[in-house]
């Protein structure tokens, strides 16, 4: 039974925001401490402490803050979209543009369809509306936890920027999707469709594509001779207007923010600003999470029963089995096969938002267990998923070894090459000092007193910072 232990703290103006604020980074901090311990990724800890602080445990957070909050779903995956942005060069794009288009279709389609045929078949009292805005959400996939859990263990390679060009399309064609199956459904129930329902939001996704395109050209104008610091706040706020414009048009800032990160880095080939934004960005990340936690409705569980089972096993099989097909046609390597789907099991974010767009398109009582099946499944994807999402970047060799060896502390230095006994060709430094496996030279080295002059100690002080 919930404690209501926000009471204590409540009606006092913006001090109750930030306590509940501070509830929400300590608990998110403390529990991702506890799952890190198990080898479980933070977006996991951050999910379950949202459960523990929400309104069905511990009660901390008042009802009016977490409502007040909901901006901060499409501030994070403003920030998301921006991120899988830099992936979208125009050089990756020409080398797997096409295999990726073929994957994605696949993997969000099948699930789709499955979904739809198998809830219409077997729930026919639910009817086919029903079942084809289920089946049409089904093909989301939520690059949230995806990310994070990429960017925790620093994953790499080809396996990773497949999956993350997936992953942001996925939402392209559930959008498209979920806006032709809610028109048939509208058309079905009023008798006839109208075509403008269904052009309008592509319309509105296709000029935030265009706006996306510009800020991207804007941003780049705009940052020329700053410092780290301003160009950090223009490109958050250029990420704030955009999802703001998002929100009063009813649709997900997940496109527009994807080409807006696109654009800039086509642009300027520049990607030290994406490390500034995920840099400010975790605290918006953890925020997005326990949110998502706190918004678990576990009264929800008993009314989604077998429908709802049935729909995150077929919605999985769907996901698992198409991308092992568009894998396979496009003649991908092995691993991408093998362990791609299960890297696409998270789903929350644009599918709750369609969740409610379709309960308002269905009778009441089928509404409430259609919305109810989308928030629960969710939650349980968003657990499950960064796990699986952790097992696939393993397996698929993305998550370096090294990730998972506790450094050395105070690890002494040890210098094998000495440049003050030889003179050093320039042309020759480079090479022998990439090839040396031997750590760098102590910072405090003085360049000066060498003969090869500031190079050595450059490059020194360079290889430092890696191994660092």
């Amino acid at each position: 039974m919930p404690f209501n232990l926000y009471k204590y703290y409540e009606g006092f103006g913006g001090a109750t925001i930030l306590i509940a604020l501070a509830i929400m980074f300590f608990a998110g901090f403390l529990i991702s401490r506890v799952t890190k311990l198990i080898k479980l990724p933070n977006v996991t800890g951050y999910i379950i402490s949202g459960i523990l602080i929400g309104p069905f445990v511990l009660d901390l957070i008042s009802p009016t803050i977490i409502s007040g909050m909901s901006f901060l779903s499409d501030l994070a995956l403003g920030f998301i979209a921006f991120g899988v942005g830099k992936f979208f060069k125009k050089e990756v794009l020409k080398a797997t543009g096409g295999r990726v288009i073929v994957i994605t279709l696949l993997e969000a389609l099948l699930a789709g369809v499955l979904v739809t045929l198998v809830i219409g078949l077997c729930f026919q009292d639910l009817g086919w509306n029903f079942a084809l805005l289920l089946g049409a959400i089904a093909t989301a996939t939520a690059p949230a936890s995806t990310l994070m859990t990429i960017n925790q263990y620093k994953a790499k390679g080809e396996f990773v920027e497949t999956l993350l060009q997936v992953v942001a399309l996925d939402d392209v064609v559930c959008l498209l999707a979920f806006t032709l199956a809610s028109s048939i459904v509208e058309g079905l129930e009023s008798g006839n469709v109208n075509a403008l329902e269904i052009i309008l939001p592509v319309i509105y996704n296709l000029s935030f594509v265009a706006l996306g395109f510009l800020a991207g050209f804007l941003l780049k104008l705009l940052i020329k001779g700053r410092s780290a610091n301003s160009r950090l706040i223009i490109a958050v706020a250029l990420i704030s207007l955009i999802s703001g414009a998002c929100i009063l048009l009813d649709i997900s800032p997940l496109l527009s923010c994807m080409v807006f990160g696109a654009s800039y880095t086509n642009f300027t080939k520049d990607e030290k600003l994406f490390d500034y934004v995920d840099h400010f960005s975790p605290p918006i990340m953890l925020l997005f999470f326990v949110m998502s936690g706190m918004n678990m409705d576990f009264s929800s569980f008993m009314t989604i029963g077998v429908v709802g089972v049935i729909y995150f096993i077929v919605r999985l099989l769907g996901k698992y089995g198409g991308a092992y097909l568009g894998a396979l046609i496009t003649k991908s390597e092995k691993k991408t096969r093998i362990y791609l789907g299960f890297a696409l099991a998270p789903q929350a974010g644009v599918a709750i938002g369609l969740a409610f767009l379709g309960e308002r398109m269905l009778p009441s009582s089928i509404g409430d267990t259609f919305l109810s099946i989308i928030l629960c499944s969710s939650v349980l994807y968003e657990m499950a998923g960064p796990v699986l999402a952790k097992i696939a970047l393993i397996k698929s060799g993305a998550i370096p070894k090294e990730a998972f060896k506790k450094e050395k502390k105070n690890r002494k230095i040890k210098i094998e090459y000495r440049i003050n006994d030889f003179p050093i060709k320039e042309e020759s430094l480079n090479e022998k000092f990439l090839e040396k496996k031997e750590e760098a030279l102590p910072l405090g080295h003085d360049w000066r007193k060498t003969r090869a002059g500031s190079y050595p100690y450059n490059i020194a002080r360079q290889k430092h910072d890696e191994i660092k």
